[in-house]
């Protein structure tokens, strides 16, 4: 594995800890609940190069976080998954 493979699989552990806090609350809405489960089952997804896997993700994280019904704990619990996932380079 290369170092630049080992760093973005670091990143994608550490966004997939971050997404993983919203997705185990029971305050925040079960669809978004849902759709940051969705976003973890495709980060997990090793058929796919982790740039590609964070660029999914990142579109459905994005998405759900303009839903007004968010709490904004989650809201900036996303935007720093995010945040992470978008430093990843192939």
């Amino acid at each position: 594995m290369s170092p630049i493979s080992k760093v973005n699989e670091e990143k994608l552990s550490k966004a997939m800890a971050t997404l993983q806090t919203i997705a185990d609350s029971t305050t925040t809405p079960r669809n978004i609940r849902k759709i940051v489960k969705d976003s973890i089952i495709m980060l997990q997804d090793n058929s796919i190069s982790p740039s590609v896997r964070a660029a999914n993700a990142i579109s459905l994280l994005d998405e759900v976080s303009q839903d007004p019904n968010m709490p904004s704990y989650a809201r900036v619990t996303i935007w720093s998954a995010v945040s992470t996932l978008e430093s990843i380079k192939e």
